[in-house]
């Protein structure tokens, strides 16, 4: 678990990152994490992401090739080896944990296309902002499929155009580092 020390004035604002882990260096979405972490790098944030493979190292080696920090929250129960970018990693012992971890502390959340874990992740932030268990800050889907997924969600589940209304969506890093500076200069964590 994240002790005491995980979040300080000193380390600045952190932003979590979330994606796919199958994807590799050749994909555009690997490219387009890796030009993200190094905006948000240049721009102050710490980078926090779930530490391992795909999205999660491309946003964390752009950060840290750019002189950033970067956060890896990982799971013991897991046998692979954290992303070799991370420059501090804190272990978690149940996957809870490890989600509470990824989201309490940031000041934002930029969603990269993944699988299940990808949606889980962005679905319980959503939740959170919508029903104010966490004040607003801005969650960000980068990449056409999110509009898809969110006007399915309209269209099938119980989803209000408030509840839309809390998705900031981008077509690429660029646009979606811009949203994070804008909005998350209002965010008190």
């Amino acid at each position: 678990m994240i002790g005491s020390d995980y979040v300080n004035s000193s380390e600045g604002k952190i932003v979590t990152i979330f994606g796919g882990s199958k994807c590799g260096p050749d994909s555009q979405e690997y490219k387009e994490a890796l030009k993200l972490g190094a905006l948000l790098a240049k721009a102050g944030f710490t980078i926090c992401t779930g530490g391992y493979l795909g999205i999660m190292e491309a946003a964390s080696r752009g950060a840290r090739e750019a002189g950033g920090r970067v956060f890896g929250i990982v799971m013991n129960q897991f046998k692979a080896e954290p992303n070799r970018y991370l420059t501090d990693k804190v272990a978690t012992d149940h996957f809870y944990d490890r989600l509470q971890n990824l989201i309490t502390r940031s000041v934002g959340f930029v969603v990269f296309k993944g699988g299940m874990g990808t949606v889980t992740e962005m679905s319980l932030v959503w939740n959170k902002l919508q029903t104010r268990v966490l004040e607003r800050r801005p969650i960000v889907l980068i990449g056409s499929c999110w509009r898809e997924v969110v006007r399915s969600f309209e269209e099938n589940l119980v989803v209000s155009e408030n509840d839309i209304s809390l998705l900031l969506f981008a077509d690429d890093a660029e646009e979606a580092s811009k949203l994070i500076v804008a909005h998350s200069q209002n965010v008190v964590v």
